[in-house]
C-alpha cells in the first residue's frame, strides 16, 4: 500500500477543488486516482477542507441546516 501524506492529500482536493468549484466532487476523485476509500481519506482532510464540505452539503440539502445569528 502506498503512503499518502495529508498534507499532499489535501492540496490535491484544494487544487480540483479551486477548478471544479465542488469540495465533495473533489475528495471524491482524489480518493479514485490514489485508491483510497473516502472512509480513509476523512482522516487526512484538514479541519478547512471539513467546514468547506460541511457548508457545501448544507448548501445541497444533504445535511442539516445549522441555525445563524443573525448579525
Amino acid at each position: 500500500m502506498i503512503e499518502i501524506e495529508p498534507l499532499e492529500f489535501c492540496q490535491e482536493v484544494e487544487n480540483l477543488a479551486s477548478r471544479s468549484g465542488s469540495y465533495i466532487e473533489s475528495v471524491l476523485i482524489v480518493c479514485e486516482r490514489m485508491s483510497l476509500e473516502p472512509t480513509v481519506a476523512a482522516q487526512m482532510l484538514s479541519l478547512p477542507i471539513v467546514e468547506k464540505i460541511q457548508a457545501e452539503g448544507m448548501d445541497y440539502n444533504l445535511l442539516p441546516k445549522k441555525s445563524k445569528l443573525p448579525i
